[in-house]
């Protein structure tokens, strides 16, 4: 392990930007707001919240505690930490989500590049609002076209992750999150001062009783975990590299407030846009690239809302796909022994997800089935394998599983990561995994 030290994160604030940046993705810009357009707004994100203390806090904890007390990538971090071979399989298991869920994900970040190179050709100025439509449908079936641009991506992750971890991950993370942040701002701003831009408001932030329902709530849960990539390992690998004067608690803490915030934030970028010109809220997954690409160009400065909104989509994408990535990159140099450097490991990494995103282009229902298989199996039984291990499991072996401290609100971190690590993450995992059965 001690390449993984040498070539770990520099700085407390690298790996905070860096693991917000894993975090911080298209399940925050492109799915956060169509889910939430689609379950009531401002109830949803209030729900949504607690679900994001009460279940994303402590998974996103698990995973940093995994990581830095294996100081092993995701594959071996849990036998390292038993001593036993037997909890290889969660390692694995986390490790083929990651590598099954990048195919289809390379093929929703081609669209972002798609989109963003049709902005700055300016290809959208003469399209109607139905006319969107008709445009994403050819494209998406375009699979030459689609193959080009879900390749540009993979090459831009692979060059950053051909450098070591502070010279690749934590540099481009201190360049990405400020311009993603910036420009949100900017986009918010620059929404807000739309004409009957306030209805969009009220709908994001009005909470309604009458809108919580069973159904509502587990959407909320399983957006959280979406949201926050939980029960994919990722924060296990950056755990391994954190420096070890960084503290777990606040640490995690900041990474969940600067994905809610991104949330947020798109939120307020996409619901008054979409009020201000009379647009359906709950449009669902098309609200981003079908009623979205329409709203700005009825905007003044059209062409340069657009260019803005799909850098913002692009920026979010890379973010993701760097740590997605990443975790395959350093199991494969685990699992060789150190006969694959990290040079080999970007190559077989790359050519596996190019393989992968191919086969999500030419046969469509590969895509869907990918995509079922991640929500209502790989990632439920992730998470649940991460919580069971910390909640029960370490414990045993670890008693200052959360470092002692004198201030009095982390000495209360460990008693409540325990608990809900053993009784309530669990239960919201298995009603989630039985509401996607169709049970409920």
């Amino acid at each position: 392990m001690e390449q993984k030290k040498q070539n770990g994160f520099s700085s407390k604030v690298g790996l905070i930007l860096a693991a917000a940046g894993s975090a911080v993705g298209l399940g925050n810009i492109w799915k956060f707001p169509y889910v939430a357009g689609e379950n009531g707004g401002g109830a949803f994100l209030i729900v949504y919240l607690i679900c994001v203390l009460l279940f994303g806090l402590p998974l996103l904890m698990s995973e940093f505690i995994i990581g830095k007390t294996s100081k092993k990538p995701t594959i071996s971090a849990f036998s390292t930490i038993s001593g036993s071979k037997g909890w290889l399989w969660l390692g694995g298991w986390c490790v083929l989500a990651v590598t099954l869920m990048m195919g289809f994900y390379f093929v929703v970040t081609g669209w972002c590049f798609n989109y963003l190179f049709e902005s700055v050709t300016n290809s959208f100025a003469t399209m109607d609002t139905a006319g969107f439509s008709a445009h994403f449908d050819a494209i998406s079936s375009s699979k030459p076209r689609m193959l080009l641009c879900g390749l540009l991506p993979i090459i831009l992750t692979g060059t950053v992750l051909w450098f070591d971890v502070n010279k690749g991950i934590e540099r481009l993370s201190k360049i990405l999150m400020p311009m993603l942040l910036l420009i949100m701002f900017l986009m918010a701003v620059r929404v807000l001062m739309l004409e009957g831009s306030s209805a969009g408001m009220r709908f994001l932030f009005r909470f309604e009783w009458s809108q919580i329902t069973p159904e509502m709530i587990m959407k909320a849960a399983g957006q959280c975990f979406f949201s926050l990539s939980l029960g994919l390992g990722l924060l296990i690998t950056y755990g391994a590299y954190m420096p070890s004067v960084q503290d777990i608690t606040s640490t995690s803490l900041q990474i969940v407030v600067l994905d809610t915030l991104v949330a947020v934030l798109a939120g307020i970028i996409i619901f008054p846009a979409v009020f201000a010109f009379g647009f359906n809220p709950a449009e669902g997954p098309e609200l981003v690239f079908e009623v979205l690409p329409a709203v700005l160009q009825k905007m003044s400065l059209s062409w340069l809302s657009s260019v803005l909104f799909f850098t913002l989509l692009c920026i979010a994408a890379l973010t993701s796909t760097i740590s997605l990535m990443e975790v395959v990159v350093a199991s494969i140099c685990e699992v060789s022994g150190g006969r694959l450097n990290r040079h080999h490991s970007v190559l077989i990494t790359g050519g596996i997800v190019s393989v992968l995103m191919a086969l999500c282009i030419f046969f469509p229902q590969v895509f869907t089935w990918t995509d079922i298989l991640e929500t209502t199996i790989l990632l439920p039984v992730g998470a649940l394998g991460v919580s069971l291990f910390v909640g029960w499991f370490m414990p045993m072996k670890n008693k200052d599983l959360v470092p002692r401290s004198d201030k009095r609100w982390k000495t209360l971190m460990r008693p409540f990561l325990v608990f809900a690590l053993r009784w309530i993450v669990p239960a919201a995992i298995i009603l989630i995994f039985l509401n996607g059965q169709g049970v409920f």
